[in-house]
């Protein structure tokens, strides 16, 4: 007969006659006595089919209630006389000291023997009172299906479940038991008081690392798993899930909230983190073969509570280990921790994305500062002579770079960190955006330092690299223009520096600055581009007007063309930026007097393009160009005495003067420039390139010094050699980087073309509302430009006011807001 069998109930084989009698109390004696032979296990030699005849002919018969209650008062007086005494026998004061949380004398092992012993007879008791009443609901089938159902009272089996609950887990612990433990003491301590205690204790000893006996534990909560509130036995009324779960979810709530205090005090972020990762784990593995896996999710949040949610905080700023020690020493498996906790507990992540943003903004301004104090550095003071006011632009440039390599590297480093130890987390990109964007910005110089940039990289930069090298080169590049929000100055400085590559030829590669274009126009729009890109149509145009202008004088037989070849590049002067390309201040004023051999060649092609295209006019800014001119050194030391020299028009010019100067003769700096007509800015670097530069003096200066100065001296060098036939000369560069001066007007004047476009942005905004409260205008002006610079309020108000003034807006007065009509 099994133990946990319930078959379906069945009459014996020998049926009862209606005149049968049957003797209730002996029937009832005869059970007693073999059920309790089952409850001492002693029942080998019963008859359980005997015993299942008895119990059926007293329910027959009608006796139903005498056999239940019968039954009913056995087994109270068993588990009273037996097996409460047992489990009481094994609980020592040990024990009821824990339960009482006072501390006992007795050494960690002798507890945990006494506890161990405890769970031990409780298990015993519960197994045997579950293999003993099996048997018992076997006997008593017929009346559990019968007599109960009709009656509808408590089933066997559950009505010992019962008992077992309130005779022995509900049983008070005697106070003589408890008597030596210090006052105050509790009314009543039960056996299911001392259970959970113990059970709690022994998971404590767990997690401090001791091994205990896990099966002893489960089988233990398989009995509160097992017995119920109530004999109703309502799911969630489980003695585990009233009695032991809620205890055990708020002493682990006070460990681990002591252990996270105690650890910050005395572990570093990383150990804290790898610990409570630790924690996570283990406790996720004694949910299951110790502790019901119902649990594990209570469990698990109590440690995202107290160990993460109100420790990760202090964790991410710890001095010397926090998360700014981990960035800056590229901790990536410290830094994977802390992000994996952090987003148990909170799905944006803000601790750690204000800590990450706050060091990306702290390492950019430093890259801000070093880059300012590059700039200011002075070079040494050659001869002793002081230098000029404004820095050199070799310095200045060499300052850009630095910003934009330095910048980069930091994306990059930051790029990694993204990728290995945040799990390629979306808010934390956006918010390394936005922390790049900041200290970005806040550096006044950010989009000349990226055009110079730029301007580096396709003039050299770009050498010898392959085209996924130069490709990677562009994106980083391109990143940085997404970041900057004044993209109309990076404009100003990027059309100026493109500029000075078409013209000049600097260019490494037509094809790759075609590629940036491409690639800028994919990033910002066509909003920049679109005024860019008629710069390389003149330039492509002006290689059809060389050709043209070639054939021009040959089918002419043009006596200029003695004079020399004429490459042109002929500029829409509204699309060119020519005045930034010289200094600004001497843009407007120059007026270069042309030689007569090059007024010649100047004038023909005139002739020419007037030809195809009357009523235009044309320009010639002398400091764009660069001639090949031969000169002849009769006083050279080399058999060669001819060489053909490469330098800017103006430098021809100044060279030709010479021409007509006998031996020994010379020019002053004054009657140069008043022969030439160049302004003194450019005149002082061409002359620096051909009196001062080592490899390049063409001309002889007296005294000699770097700084050319109005009294001095220039003559003919009659005795220059090389050991090259061909001689670039090149200018000593204008500033590539601005001066302040500059800077401010260069400010100036894009301040001036945002106006225009903000007043052509309110404009159209209002005549298509007609009507606008102040915010929601300064809303929408802000929408249509943030692709091309951050709005200053400030200007729009002004542009507003300005608008007012010319009708073609009018301010509302009646209205809560401020608010504006568009004026038809």
């Amino acid at each position: 007969m099994s133990a946990r069998g319930r078959p379906r109930p069945r009459a014996p084989r020998k049926h009862l006659g209606q005149n049968d009698t049957v003797d209730a109390k002996q029937c009832w004696e005869e059970l007693e006595t073999s059920l309790r032979q089952i409850l001492t296990r002693d029942h080998s030699d019963l008859s359980f089919e005997h015993l299942y005849r008895n119990s059926y002919k007293l329910v027959l018969k009608k006796k139903g209630d005498l056999l239940y209650d019968n039954f009913k008062e056995l087994e109270t007086q068993w588990l009273l006389s037996n097996v409460r005494p047992y489990i009481l026998e094994h609980i020592e004061d040990t024990v009821i000291s824990l339960a009482l949380q006072n501390v006992s004398a007795n050494s960690a092992d002798q507890k945990k023997l006494a506890h161990e012993r405890m769970l031990k007879a409780l298990k015993t008791a519960w197994a045997d009172h579950n293999l003993c009443m099996g048997m018992t609901t076997d006997v008593l089938m017929y009346m559990d299906r019968v007599y109960c159902d009709e009656q509808r009272k408590l089933k066997i089996f559950p009505l010992t479940m019962g008992l077992f609950r309130d005779q022995i887990l509900h049983a008070p612990i005697p106070s003589i038991l408890y008597a030596k433990i210090p006052e105050p003491k509790p009314a009543t301590i039960t056996v299911l008081n001392v259970l959970i205690t113990v059970v709690l204790a022994q998971i404590e000893l767990e997690r401090g690392g001791d091994i205990v006996d896990k099966n002893l534990i489960r089988s233990c909560m398989y009995m509160l798993e097992g017995l119920y509130e109530t004999d109703e036995e309502v799911e969630d009324t489980q003695l585990y899930l009233t009695h032991f779960e809620p205890e055990f979810i708020r002493t682990s709530r006070i460990y681990y909230k002591e252990e996270a205090q105690r650890l910050l005090k005395s572990m570093d972020a990383g150990s804290f983190c790898r610990h409570t990762r630790h924690r996570l784990a283990e406790e996720d593995r004694r949910c299951g073969p110790t502790i019901p896996k119902t649990t594990v999710a209570k469990i698990i949040e109590v440690i995202d509570n107290e160990m993460i949610r109100e420790a990760i905080k202090e964790v991410i700023g710890m001095p010397g280990s926090g998360v700014e020690f981990m960035l800056d020493n590229h901790r990536i498996h410290e830094l994977r921790d802390v992000y994996d906790l952090v987003s148990r507990v909170d799905n944006q992540k803000k601790a750690l994305k204000d800590a990450v943003q706050k060091r990306i903004v702290d390492l950019g301004t430093t890259i801000n500062a070093a880059a300012q104090m590059t700039a200011k550095q002075q070079p040494p003071k050659p001869d002793g002579e002081n230098k000029a006011a404004e820095r050199p632009v070799n310095q200045q440039t060499l300052a850009a770079i630095e910003w934009v390599s330095n910048v980069l590297s930091l994306k990059d480093r930051y790029d990694l960190l993204l990728s290995q130890a945040f799990r390629e987390d979306q808010g934390l990109d956006t918010a390394f955006a936005e922390s790049f964007k900041v200290f970005i910005n806040a550096f006044d110089r950010c989009s000349e330092y990226l055009s110079l940039f730029f301007d580096d990289n396709m003039k050299k930069g770009i050498k010898g690299k392959t085209e996924s090298e130069i490709d990677a080169l562009v994106e980083k590049g391109i990143i940085l223009l997404r970041y900057i929000q004044d993209k109309d100055l990076f404009e100003v400085y990027y059309k100026k520096h493109l500029a000075r590559r078409l013209i000049l030829k600097k260019s490494a590669s037509m094809e790759t600055e075609r590629h940036v274009l491409v690639k800028m126009k994919m990033e910002i729009g066509d909003s920049l581009t679109s005024r860019i890109e008629p710069m390389f149509k003149d330039i492509d145009v002006s290689a059809d007007f060389t050709n043209g202008f070639k054939k021009y004088q040959k089918e002419l037989g043009d006596s200029d063309k003695k004079d020399g070849e004429l490459e042109i590049h002929v500029l829409t002067n509204t699309m060119w930026p020519l005045e930034g390309l010289s200094s600004k201040h001497e843009a407007k004023t120059s007026q270069c007097v042309w030689p007569a051999v090059l007024d010649r060649i100047k004038g023909s092609f005139e002739r020419f393009y007037l030809n195809k295209h009357s009523g235009r006019k044309l320009t010639w800014p002398g400091q764009l160009g660069t001639v090949d001119i031969r000169a002849t050194f009769p006083l050279a030391k080399s058999t060669i005495k001819t060489r053909e020299l490469n330098c800017s028009t103006y430098a021809a010019i100044i060279l030709l003067l010479f021409n007509d100067l006998a031996e020994g003769e010379h020019l002053t700096f004054n009657e140069i420039q008043m022969r030439t007509g160049i302004g003194g800015s450019d005149l002082i670097r061409n002359l620096q390139s051909l009196a001062v530069a080592p490899k390049t003096r063409i001309l002889l200066k007296e005294p000699m010094s770097r700084d050319i100065k109005t009294g001095d001296k220039f003559s003919f060098n009659a005795g220059f050699s090389s050991g090259f036939q061909k001689i670039k000369i090149g200018v000593v560069a204008a500033n590539k980087a601005e001066n302040t001066i500059e800077r401010q007007e260069t400010e100036k004047k894009n301040d001036e073309t945002r106006g225009l476009i903000i007043e052509a942005a309110i404009v159209r905004v209002m005549k298509q509302r007609k009507q606008l409260t102040h915010l929601q205008l300064t809303t929408e002006v802000s929408q249509q430009l943030m692709s091309r610079f951050a709005l200053d309020v400030a200007m729009m108000k002004k542009k507003i006011e300005s608008l007012i003034e010319r009708e073609y807006l009018e301010r509302l007065e009646d209205t809560e807001k401020p608010s504006y009509k568009y004026l038809a």
